[in-house]
């Protein structure tokens, strides 16, 4: 398939898009080198979605401009579908046909030589795990198996920009570990990916930048690294024996580092980012002027979970208001 028409594979500016009175994208510019992976993380409505439509043809601007491979999504949309892959949330392959036909099907819509087709189908069927359920019909395989089925159908015609939404969703860990593995091949093949996930292991593990919305809106952008030194900091998690005993360990921790504590009452851990000036003996003495029976103490450097808890937590003043 033909290559991007510049170094940049993915740009937008200004992009946005309005239903009525409300904003679901506002003000987004964007710019994803040829070859690299762009991670999109955002609650549910941040607008990842809405994005990946206007980028992908789907849906129409309200206000600003974005090229993919060069090509104007509104002025040129033949040429960008010739150049992408799509993989959206929800299954888009044929229940009726077989997960072979189904790929053959797509080569041959992609103008791939009937041969040619049968080869990618069975190529693709080999990398997903496929082999054994080719010949089943769509409708009767597991949700792990329909979601690599999608995933395989977007990459029959080995376009040089994917965009995912999702795409691990469904899968168990092994196949997701094997998604990853599939995806970093593509990349070093010169692939452009543009990915959304609600697992920012995976964000951290395969993007080279991430891009945070928030309520339509750009919160942030950097790299893994970029965003957890700029947003994320030092943290010290306190584990408790009990439930009755987190909040208390939440106030003692508080007390000790001088910032707010989170706390996630299904691993029964208090959390705190905390300065560098702070030491473990002066959690642990807090705690144990509190009463509270500790499992485990210790200073940890942030995740990608810190830093999307710590933006999206803000409030519309703060945040992409």
């Amino acid at each position: 398939m033909n290559p991007p028409r510049n170094e940049m594979a993915i740009e937008a500016t200004g992009l946005g898009k309005r239903y009525g009175d409300f904003w679901a994208l506002r003000e987004f510019d964007l710019a994803v080198p040829t070859g690299s992976v762009l991670g999109l993380l955002g609650h549910n409505g941040a607008g990842k979605t809405t994005a990946i439509r206007i980028l992908t043809t789907l849906a129409q601007p309200s206000a600003g401009s974005a090229a993919v491979a060069g090509f104007d999504v509104v002025v040129e949309p033949a040429a960008v579908r010739e150049r992408i892959g799509l993989a959206n949330q929800e299954a888009t392959v044929d229940g009726l046909l077989s997960a072979r036909a189904n790929l053959e099907m797509i080569g041959r819509l992609c103008h791939l030589p009937r041969r040619v087709a049968r080869e990618r189908a069975a190529e693709l069927l080999e990398r997903l795990r496929l082999t054994e359920a080719s010949e089943r019909l769509a409708r009767d395989l597991s949700g792990g198996m329909r979601r690599r089925l999608d995933l395989a159908a977007t990459l029959v015609a080995s376009p040089p920009i994917l965009f995912l939404d999702e795409p691990t969703t469904g899968l168990d860990p092994e196949s997701r570990n094997e998604l990853w593995t599939l995806l970093r091949e593509l990349v070093a093949d010169g692939a452009t990916l543009l990915l959304t996930t609600q697992y920012l292991e995976e964000a951290d593990r395969l993007s080279d930048r991430i891009l945070l919305l928030d309520r339509g809106r750009i919160a942030a952008e950097g790299s893994p690294g970029e965003l957890k030194a700029r947003y994320g900091g030092e943290r010290i998690d306190v584990t408790v024996a009990a439930p009755e005993q987190l909040a208390k360990a939440a106030v003692a921790l508080e007390a000790a580092v001088g910032e707010g504590a989170e706390t996630d009452p299904e691993r029964l851990v208090a959390s705190a980012a905390v300065a560098g000036g702070v030491r473990l003996i002066e959690v642990v003495r807090a705690l144990d002027r509190a009463g509270v029976e500790a499992n485990d103490v210790h200073r940890r450097e942030p995740t990608l979970d810190d830093v999307f808890l710590s933006l999206t937590n803000r409030t519309e003043t703060d945040v992409g208001s």
